[in-house]
């Protein structure tokens, strides 16, 4: 048994629907752990005595817990590339990604950017994530491994790409479908790891390969499907060109059966009313990636519109066109498109989107995303002091909604203290 105290923060509803009030903040605050699972949040003085004679606290007094942040979108073996300059999203990839994923048939090269890369999200209080790797086959085992290190729980998946890409990262429907076979036997369910059929887009894709993608979700239908929609004009024109018959970029896949739950498709800044009922029907999840869509100049994200449909939302980095793997400045962004958008996003509705909202959006809500007894105890401890700024302005602050916008604004690494994933402490700042 372990007990930490803090202030307590979580989330228990969706602050944009909830009639009532969406969270819980304890201020002098206990959560209790057993075996990596919550056996208890709540008020310190309610709580200490209900503990077994000897058990150590952690305090960590004067600092914020929180459950760890879940990003929904980012690719690993982008890591080296993040802050490119020049260029819009299919010229991004053929000046940078392709020839980045390229280095990836190298088990080595895969395999120490993994490591870095895991690293990098405990860093930033990322305790999940749903990972791109690449076409390679060895890209997956190098990324599962090391959040397997961790004891992570962290969705990936083979990239499926047979057709207007670099012959070096092309691979056939046939193949895809047997690499991808192989890896879910191997990792789906090992631990706390989950696999996601991966074809990078529908321009990527030939239909064929579309038909084997549907064909393993449907024989695996507890497996992920991740992909991207809708983040570019260019690339919305190109779709409606390669697929004429299509009613919209989504509806090609709607076509190949590759909606529903446990799909998560990324940016979804294109799309109409029609495309949106179609997800929100679907139980299809969306993951907003603010830093990426603002850095190749995509287009602003309707966030409101995406609510408003009732659909499942999750926030995403989208490293490395996105700019960082903080899910604070990520927020900081996304406030801003909204701004733009003639939408006011709260705190506490961006915070929701990344941590509680992550977990629905990944249908993992019954294991993760807040503090309810049997949940999965990875959590973040929270700096809100972290520079004279940040002091300063908590100093200000109105209330606990004024506190949490300023962390969201000005926030950023500097803010994760420690990062435990069940429980146990994987990342402490010194």
């Amino acid at each position: 048994m372990q007990a930490f105290r803090a202030s307590l923060f979580d989330f228990i509803d969706d602050p944009y629907t909830s009639s009532g009030q969406s969270y819980r903040y304890f201020k002098d605050g206990l959560l209790i752990v057993e075996d990596g699972l919550v056996t208890s949040c709540g008020e310190y003085s309610a709580l200490e005595n209900t503990l077994p004679e000897n058990t150590e606290i952690v305090d960590y007094s004067g600092y914020l817990i929180m459950p760890g942040f879940i990003d929904t979108h980012l690719h690993y073996p982008q890591t080296d590339i993040i802050a490119s300059h020049g260029a819009q999203l299919l010229d991004w990839l053929e000046r940078y990604t392709f020839p980045t994923e390229k280095r990836f048939s190298d088990p080595s090269i895969a395999r120490e950017t993994a490591e870095f890369f895991v690293q990098e999200l405990l860093r930033n209080g990322t305790t999940s994530a749903m990972v791109f790797a690449t076409v390679h086959a060895q890209s997956v085992d190098a990324i599962f491994n090391a959040a397997s290190k961790q004891n992570m729980r962290l969705i990936s998946g083979k990239v499926m790409m047979d057709r207007h890409a670099p012959e070096y990262l092309c691979d056939t429907p046939e193949s895809s479908y047997d690499d991808s076979m192989n890896l879910i036997n191997k990792w789906h369910n090992h631990g706390r790891l989950l696999y996601a059929v991966t074809p990078r887009f529908a321009p990527t894709s030939s239909e064929q390969q579309l038909k084997v993608a549907q064909q393993l979700v449907n024989e695996f239908p507890d497996v992920y499907l991740q992909s991207h929609v809708a983040e570019n004009p260019g690339e919305v024109e190109w779709v409606s060109k390669l697929f004429p018959w299509s009613r919209s970029y989504l509806d090609v896949y709607d076509h190949f059966g590759l909606l529903g739950n446990r799909s998560v498709y990324a940016h979804c800044i294109y799309l109409d009313e029609t495309d949106r009922d179609c997800l929100a029907r679907s139980g299809t999840a969306v993951s907003f990636c603010p830093t990426s869509n603002l850095f190749l100049g995509s287009g602003l994200f309707d966030m409101k519109s995406t609510l408003e449909h009732g659909l499942r939302l999750s926030i995403g980095t989208d490293v490395g066109g996105g700019t960082s793997f903080s899910m604070l400045k990520t927020l900081h962004e996304a406030y801003k498109v909204n701004q733009m958008k003639g939408f006011n996003m709260s705190p506490f509705q961006a915070i929701y989107m990344a941590t509680l909202g992550g977990a629905k959006s990944l249908y993992l809500d019954d294991k993760l995303g807040n503090f309810e007894v049997g949940k999965e105890a990875d959590f973040i401890v929270v700096d809100k002091n972290a520079t004279p700024l940040m002091k300063r302005r908590m100093e200000h602050a109105e209330n606990l909604e004024d506190e949490l916008f300023a962390l969201m604004i000005l926030g950023d690494d500097r803010n994760i203290k420690a990062t435990h994933i069940m429980g146990e402490c994987c990342y402490e700042r010194t």
